[in-house]
């Protein structure tokens, strides 16, 4: 249990320097101009266009970072600096997100998988914790309480782990379109390539993050088991 406590603190400091390496790195980008000065909303449309896409929608939405594609309704959400942005952050953002939708139009695998996990995954991320609460505290006398809420979190767990193929495609898609449509060049491309990958270990780090959780809740159960 002492290692499972040292890997929380690891992952917690790892995930705060990420977090502000991430935040540094898109401020450091968003003072950029992207060659051809094409606005996060202009750059999503032309390259949905260049992928033959036409009935997905770009819209912004409040919030710093608050960017993603929602595959329900077929929106591209970008947060008003991406919407706006004239920027190599603006554009990589705008970019992945893009990728999402074309992802989603050519049938790609993982993110199938992902969008048919939604409504359980949002199911027990309502009630885990709850489930994991009373689990522990009636262990002793009903232990299929906390083996049932341990299942919940390992399907939030699993959910965090298929997101990043998911991710990491997206930002591929993006990368290759932004360089063959001339949006980036050679000075600036490795610039909205590190903003991505930076964006890219924020999940890594959640993913790690869910599956020390789960493990610590696993020992709860296997030691109440012994007792």
């Amino acid at each position: 249990m002492y290692l499972i406590w040292v890997i929380f603190i690891g992952i917690m400091i790892l995930s705060w320097m990420v977090s502000a390496t991430l935040k540094s790195k898109f401020r450091t980008y968003s003072k950029i101009p992207v060659d051809g000065g094409l606005t996060g909303k202009e750059i999503a449309e032309k390259m949905l266009r260049d992928s033959g896409i036409y009935d997905v929608r770009i819209e912004s939405v409040p919030g710093q970072l608050s960017d993603h594609y929602n595959p329900a309704n077929k929106t591209i959400n970008l947060s008003p600096d991406v919407y706006n942005g004239r920027s190599i952050a603006a554009a990589a953002v705008a970019a992945h997100e893009t990728g999402h939708a074309i992802q989603h139009a050519s049938a790609y695998a993982w993110l199938g998988i992902r969008s048919s996990l939604v409504p359980a995954v949002s199911f027990a991320s309502k009630w885990v914790q709850w489930v994991l609460l009373i689990g522990i505290l009636v262990v002793q006398t009903f232990p299929a309480l906390l083996l049932f809420g341990i299942g919940l979190f390992a399907l939030i767990t699993l959910f965090s782990f298929i997101t990043l193929p998911v991710e990491i495609n997206a930002s591929k898609r993006a990368l290759a379109w932004l360089s063959s449509s001339g949006i980036t060049t050679y000075e600036t491309h490795e610039k909205a390539q590190d903003a991505l990958k930076w964006a890219a270990y924020t999940y890594v780090v959640a993913a790690l993050g869910s599956l020390a959780t789960l493990i610590y809740y696993i020992l709860i159960f296997l030691g109440a088991e012994r007792d």
